[in-house]
């Protein structure tokens, strides 16, 4: 049906009847719709769009659930299982038959769809996402359209927000004997560095009483400084999920960190979202009839992306055991985490805050990073433990996880190929590979312009993606052709491509400030009173520069091989911010001096433009150079390759 809902049993069962056992019981349909009018992507030809909902049941007596915290508190439905009820969103080969048998599912970042302008050049929809894709543009570059790949989103974070097509799931709250929970929690607030700049603060959670004297608010300009109490009479509740300092209309001060301690209620099981994730792609991927599936019933092959947050949030599925459905079958076959660093999500906990993020300047202070990091099974000095985010247990993914500059300065990327305290390189099992984006930065997309924002140095425009896309197609070979992807390509303290932060050899430049430390990763007890523990630490490092400031290890992009800038992964605040602290994920770019003249004029140490490429010829002849190699070693797609190589051209000097 095209319009309208329709409800689909589940696992093939008839409309109406008791479903065999938990899982996805129902997949509404609210509308079935071409996409991109019709247009053909090559083989596969042309795609539907299909939106609803999916509807399912946890049994919190069966192993596959019992990790999921506060699953017993959660009220129960007259079979005695915790139901949930998360959005839904595919993009399907319109004929079954012509596509490729794969499905891709991307993990959603805080609600929205990363896929198109992060990985396929596609421009963003104005919430760094193209949330509701429905032209061609909106599909970029078209990979993994023409590939065949059948694209698959469904809500995993509660609290994610469902405006400009943004998606969430329902799941119940926990009661304690039907009695609301209530429980201290804490709340960083910081301002115009990640959000808009006036007051009120958005509260994470609802709190439990108006009453002031159970909550305190402090401020600090850093974390190191102690913090001091803002009074009581200077802010207020502004609603249940906001507070507001007083006399009204007062601005924090920017990028300073308020911290709020307040008892809080109506704790949601958050880590449902991992189950549903389970549940949708077993159903999906079930052998049930086609009809009531609305994946066509023709997957064959399933791969998991997720970036930045939903990286993280993949690093833990696997490691927590969702990677294998209730029926005792692998989940996704392929993972793809990028820019995750070593992190989880702070999700499957009792008040948990899935959103947070953890850098050297905000949300430090939060659980995120800890043992175990790698893939490698490893042992951890520093809490006796041995571990590896792979299970061993049979339903591991093969892996691949990709990571730029910035996620060894802001997320101890070093440690995915090093022990915990980065004395020596580890090597990873067969089944997993690691690799930089050398220079790249956390943000790197195409379509970005190189303003400064809260940074000290103009903003890095370096767009990893198409690395991305070639790991992508690495990851789809290594799941249904047996064929392994390139070796990791990582900075390694065997040959010196990895060190201290003040070791990197960054060339000096009048007024370009470098930093000297990078996040390190903080252990503490709870983040309610999260105070450093001291003792042993672990030791993330970073990688080690060129004469041009630019990642010497790595998959080094044209950009780099055959630059006209330094790019770094790192780049400072500059006033009212804390000055020295890295600048949240950003990168930076420096141009390098047009003529020697000029470098000699600035005393720059790099060499400039004029120098570098004599003529148009030499830059393109350098570019293609660097373009052959890296699709020999297949970490570029031959048509990426061609578009980079006709970019050289137009910006030739």
């Amino acid at each position: 049906m095209r319009n309208g809902w329709v409800v689909v049993g589940a696992l093939g069962c008839a409309l109406g009847a008791a479903p065999a056992q938990a899982g996805i019981t129902g997949i509404e349909i609210a509308s079935v719709e071409p996409f991109a009018d019709g247009a053909e992507f090559g083989a596969a030809g042309s795609y539907e769009r299909v939106v609803g909902t999916a509807r399912g049941e946890l049994d919190p007596a069966d192993p596959a659930n019992a990790g999921i915290v506060d699953i017993a508190l959660a009220p129960r439905n007259a079979r005695g299982m915790v139901e949930y009820k998360t959005d839904l969103f595919i993009l399907r080969p319109k004929d079954p038959a012509r596509g490729s048998g794969t499905l891709l599912f991307e993990v959603l970042n805080r609600g929205r769809k990363f896929l198109f302008n992060w990985v396929l050049d596609a421009p963003a929809q104005g919430v760094q996402a193209v949330n509701d894709p429905k032209t061609a543009t909106d599909a970029g570059t078209g990979l993994v359209l023409r590939r065949g790949y059948t694209l698959v989103w469904s809500g995993w974070e509660a609290d994610a927000l469902r405006q400009q097509g943004g998606m969430a799931i329902d799941v119940p709250v926990a009661t304690r004997g039907g009695k609301p929970i209530v429980e201290l929690v804490r709340d960083e607030l910081v301002s115009a560095t990640r959000g808009p700049p006036e007051a009120p603060f958005a509260l994470t959670f609802k709190t439990a009483s108006p009453d002031k004297t159970s909550a305190r608010l402090t401020v600090r300009r850093r974390e190191a400084d102690p913090p001091r109490p803002v009074p009581p009479e200077a802010w207020h509740y502004a609603t249940p999920r906001q507070i507001e300092l007083l006399p009204k209309g007062t601005k924090p001060l920017p990028g300073s960190l308020y911290e709020f301690t307040y008892q809080a209620t109506e704790p949601k099981v958050l880590g449902i979202g991992f189950a549903a994730t389970r549940d949708v792609v077993a159903f999906l991927r079930s052998e049930g009839e086609a009809a009531s599936n609305p994946a066509g019933g023709a997957i064959r092959h399933t791969l998991a992306l997720g970036i930045s947050q939903s990286g993280r949030y993949l690093r833990d599925f696997i490691q927590q055991g969702f990677n294998r459905d209730e029926a005792g079958k692998r989940v996704f076959d392929g993972v793809l985490s990028h820019i995750a660093g070593v992190g989880g999500v702070f999700l499957n906990a009792r008040f948990g805050q899935p959103s947070r993020t953890n850098t050297q300047h905000e949300d430090h202070l939060y659980p995120e990073n800890t043992f175990p990091f790698s893939a490698a099974r490893l042992h951890d000095p520093i809490t006796g433990r041995t571990g590896s985010i792979l299970r061993d247990d049979g339903f591991d993914p093969l892996l691949i996880e990709a990571n730029t500059g910035t996620e060894y300065w802001q997320k101890g990327a070093s440690l995915l190929t090093t022990d915990p305290v980065g004395r020596s390189d580890v090597p990873l099992p067969d089944t997993a590979r690691a690799y930089l984006v050398s220079s790249g930065f956390h943000y790197g997309r195409a379509g970005l312009t190189s303003t400064k924002g809260p940074c000290t140095n103009p903003r890095s425009t370096l767009n990893p993606a198409p690395a991305v896309r070639a790991m992508l197609v690495a990851l789809e070979e290594w799941v249904k052709d047996g064929k392994a992807p390139p070796d990791s390509r990582v900075p390694r303290l065997s040959d010196g491509t990895l060190v201290e932060a003040a070791e990197i050899g960054f060339p000096f430049m009048v007024g370009v400030p470098v930093p000297t430390a990078l996040n390190a990763i903080a252990r503490f007890s709870t983040y309610l009173d999260p105070r450093p523990e001291s003792g042993p630490q672990y030791r993330p490092l970073v990688p080690r520069v060129d004469a041009d400031g630019n990642d010497v290890a790595g998959i080094r992009l044209p950009a780099v091989a055959a630059p006209r800038a330094t790019f770094t992964g790192w780049n400072l605040y500059a006033d009212p911010f804390p000055a020295d602290a890295l600048c949240d994920r950003e990168g930076s770019q420096i141009p390098f001096p047009a003529t020697q003249a000029d470098r000699t004029a600035k005393g720059d140490p790099r060499q400039s433009i004029e120098e570098r490429y004599p003529d148009a010829a030499a830059y393109i002849a350098a570019v293609t150079k660097s373009v052959d190699a890296l699709v020999t070693d297949r970490l570029l797609l031959r048509e990426d390759g061609d578009r980079l190589i006709a970019a050289a051209r137009q910006e030739a000097p």
